[in-house]
C-alpha cells in the first residue's frame, strides 16, 4: 500500500485575516457563501439581509432571515472573547427587532455567557432560540485559511431536531415549505431545457429559496431567486470575492450598452454597500411562488430572463 502524505493543520490568528471587526469580519460574515457555512452548522437556511441595521441608536452587526420559518435572526459578532457589554447588547437588538433566533459569534466564550445563554433557553419560549458560537480558523501548510464554527450553547434537543430534519432530507421527508422549494425548481429546469438557452435545467433541484448557474468564470454566478413572504421572483449576476466592487464598476461601464440589448433597466449592486459581495438583478414583482397555479408564467419568466441575462455578460463577464 502507498504510503500517504498527510498535512498538519495549523491554528490561524483570526486578527491576522479580519484586523477589523465593523469593516471587514462582519461583511465577510454576511455574504451568501459565509453564511451558509454557519447556517450549516447551525441547522438552518439563512438568507442574507442588513449589516449594521440601525435598532434605536444602536446598531446591529447582522440581521437575516430563516429561510424555514420566514423569521429573523440576529447574529452578534466578537473577534474576542465574551464580554458583558456585547451581552447587553445582544438583548437590546433582540428585543427591538423582535428576533426569534439570536447568534453570538466570538473567538472565545467565557463562562458565565455559556451559562447566560442556557439560562436564556431555558426561561424563553419554545420558538426562541439563542446560541453561542467560537470560530477558529485553519490551514494546511500554505494554504487558505478555512473558517471553523462550534456551537458552545444552543437550545434545549436542538442537536436531535438538527439531527431528525437530517434524516428528514435523507428520507425525502422534507418540510413543506422545502418541498414546495424543490418542486419550484425542478418546474424552472423543465422550462430551461424545453428553452435550449445557454442555461441549462439538467441539474438537480434543491429545497432552498436560489439556485445558482455558472457563467464561465469564478467568483461569478448566475441566480434565480424566489421569495415567497416578500412576493417577489429574481435573476441576478451574482459577484462575489474581495475584488466584486472593482468588478461590479467595471461591468456598469457599458451599462448604457447591456440595457440597451436586453431591452430593460437592471438594478446594479444592490446589495448593502457594508457587504463585500455584490449583484446585478432584475426583478418580477407581486407574484407569489407559493402559489402553484402562477408556475408556469413564473418559470417562462425566469427562465427567458435567465438566459437574456447570461447572454449579455458571458463574454464580457470572460474579459474582466
Amino acid at each position: 500500500m502507498k504510503e500517504q502524505t498527510l498535512g498538519r493543520l495549523q491554528r490561524v490568528e483570526l486578527r491576522t485575516v479580519w484586523t477589523n471587526e465593523p469593516a471587514e469580519f462582519t461583511p465577510w460574515l454576511a455574504e451568501r457563501d459565509n453564511l451558509q457555512i454557519l447556517g450549516d452548522t447551525l441547522g438552518l437556511e439563512l438568507e442574507p439581509g442588513s449589516v449594521e441595521k440601525e435598532v434605536g441608536s444602536f446598531r446591529a452587526d447582522i440581521v437575516c432571515k430563516d429561510i424555514g420559518t420566514g423569521s429573523l435572526v440576529l447574529i452578534e459578532n466578537q473577534l474576542e472573547q465574551t464580554d458583558h457589554d456585547h451581552l447587553g447588547k445582544l438583548l437590546t437588538y433582540a428585543a427591538g427587532l423582535q428576533a426569534v433566533t439570536v447568534v453570538w459569534l466570538a473567538e472565545g466564550f467565557r463562562d458565565e455567557h455559556r451559562a447566560a445563554l442556557d439560562w436564556l433557553n431555558e426561561i424563553t419560549q419554545q420558538d426562541a432560540r439563542f446560541f453561542g458560537l467560537e470560530i477558529e480558523l485553519w490551514q494546511i501548510g500554505d494554504s487558505p485559511a478555512a473558517p471553523k464554527f462550534n456551537i458552545v450553547s444552543k437550545p434545549n434537543d436542538w442537536s436531535r431536531s438538527v439531527a431528525q430534519s437530517a434524516r428528514a432530507t435523507d428520507d425525502a421527508e422534507l418540510s413543506e415549505l422545502r418541498l414546495l422549494q424543490r418542486k419550484y425548481w425542478t418546474g424552472l429546469h423543465d422550462r430551461l431545457k424545453v428553452a435550449g438557452g445557454p442555461v441549462g435545467g439538467n441539474r438537480k433541484a434543491q429545497p432552498q429559496s436560489w439556485m445558482a448557474y455558472g457563467i464561465g468564470l469564478g467568483g461569478f454566478q448566475l441566480c434565480a431567486m424566489m421569495n415567497a413572504w416578500e412576493k417577489f421572483v429574481r435573476v441576478e449576476l451574482y459577484i462575489s470575492g474581495e475584488d466584486a466592487s472593482e468588478r461590479l464598476d467595471l461591468l456598469a461601464r457599458n451599462k448604457n450598452e447591456i440595457e440597451g440589448e436586453l431591452g430593460y433597466p437592471l438594478k446594479w449592486g444592490d446589495q448593502s454597500s457594508e457587504a463585500r459581495d455584490r449583484r446585478i438583478s432584475y426583478y418580477l414583482g407581486d407574484v407569489d411562488p407559493a402559489d402553484e397555479s402562477d408556475w408556469a408564467r413564473q418559470h417562462e419568466w425566469l427562465a427567458k430572463h435567465l438566459n437574456e441575462m447570461h447572454r449579455a455578460f458571458v463574454q464580457r463577464v470572460k474579459d474582466l
